[in-house]
């Protein structure tokens, strides 16, 4: 049989959760009036600008995840975003919280022209190479990063304390760094507790 249009655009989804990128179809010498044609047939599904799914693939539980991702990354957009705060947190299994939007950092410089979707949260911060990994093929933010972004952003004590403890647990955390962020997580509340120490003496509260 003749490889198709479909059959090369398969090829690239089938390891993405069925998702493609226009960018990805013109490196293979597809140019994006093809993908158009294809998703006015019924053949893909335009998700986002730049960003396509199979139709009637069956999505994975990471599906939303690396849509998040493709959507960061399309056209020329930056090639390092990744998962983070509590999304990735979820993603490791690591937090009860079952975030309503993505969580997702990309370079603060990054240019990211096109509408975003209203379920992603963008957070920008220069991410060094060891604060990033890969998790069931989908990029994200290392477990010591995204417990620190996790903390810093939500102030949600108890919870980085439990997902610390249950980074050990899991293998995620070596003594070191599990160290690290147990002190990271005691400075952060004698700050916090003393910021309100000092707003309440302010403003006259007992």
């Amino acid at each position: 049989m003749p490889h198709t249009r479909m059959d090369e655009l398969f090829e690239i989804a089938e390891v993405n959760d069925g998702l493609l990128t226009s960018k990805q179809a013109r490196a293979k010498g597809i140019q994006d009036s093809v993908l158009v044609r294809l998703a006015q047939r019924g053949r893909l599904v335009r998700t986002a600008r730049g960003v396509y799914r199979i139709a009637h693939y069956p999505p994975d539980r990471f599906a939303q995840y690396r849509e998040a991702v493709f959507w960061a990354q399309a056209s020329h957009g930056p090639e390092r975003a990744a998962l983070s705060h509590e999304t990735a947190l979820l993603v490791f299994g690591l937090s009860d919280v079952n975030p309503a939007k993505v969580h997702l950092t990309v370079p603060k410089r990054a240019r990211l022209r096109r509408e975003k979707p209203s379920w992603v949260t963008i957070h920008r911060a220069d991410l060094a190479p060891h604060e990033l990994t890969e998790h069931e093929g989908v990029p994200v933010t290392t477990v010591e990063r995204s417990i620190t972004d996790f903390l810093t952003s939500t102030h949600r004590i108890e919870l980085a304390r439990r997902a610390i403890a249950d980074a050990r647990r899991e293998g995620y955390l070596d003594k070191q760094q599990q160290a690290r962020l147990r002190k990271a997580l005691t400075d952060y509340s004698h700050n916090l507790a003393r910021k309100v120490t000092n707003h309440k003496a302010i403003h006259g509260e007992s």
